[in-house]
């Protein structure tokens, strides 16, 4: 009798010892996919409160689409829920920012704004959009002087939801 307790108990012990093991394992592996999917939606959000790293979303491969607004301005509060619709329906398609320079002016430093609303796109590939028919939104086209680099492609002012797909579309949403 004493040899199947004996027995029992050299069986049972490391069986529970690699239960509480496995156990430890998995609840690290899920807090560290919790991590990551927070970082994924962070990068999906709709509103930027840091600076934006904008290679890093560029690595997705969708259009980008950047508004710098503020709270003051009426043409962006009437843009706003277009944004968040947009933001909402496309996650996975397309990243859709809005820049408030309100709250956050430092924000615009590596962007030429001077009006508000202001859209930057950036097309499925990372590289400024250049549209096929520039009659369709009126846009200007940055470049560098020395290089003529085309780093930015800008919209002044206030655009429909119409006008936002249809320079998704061109730059490659799906």
């Amino acid at each position: 009798m004493k040899d199947k307790k004996g027995l029992a108990i050299k069986i049972i012990i490391p069986v529970l010892f690699l239960i509480v093991v496995v156990g430890i394992w998995a609840i690290k592996n899920s807090q560290k996919n919790l991590n990551s999917g927070d970082v994924v939606q962070s990068d999906f959000a709709l509103h930027v409160t840091d600076k934006l790293d904008i290679d890093k979303l560029k690595l997705y491969g969708i259009p980008i689409v950047l508004n710098f607004s503020a709270d003051y301005c009426i043409y962006c509060q009437r843009m706003e829920p277009i944004l968040t619709e947009l933001n909402a329906e496309l996650q996975g398609k397309a990243i859709i920012k809005i820049i408030d320079l309100g709250k956050n002016p430092s924000l615009a430093e590596d962007y030429q704004i001077s009006v508000l609303p202001t859209q930057i796109f950036f097309d499925e590939n990372g590289e400024p959009f250049e549209p096929s028919d520039p009659e369709a939104i009126p846009m200007k086209l940055n470049f560098i002087r020395d290089s003529r680099e085309h780093v930015f492609t800008i919209h002044e002012g206030a655009l429909t939801k119409d006008q936002l797909l249809w320079a998704l579309k061109e730059m490659g949403m799906e």
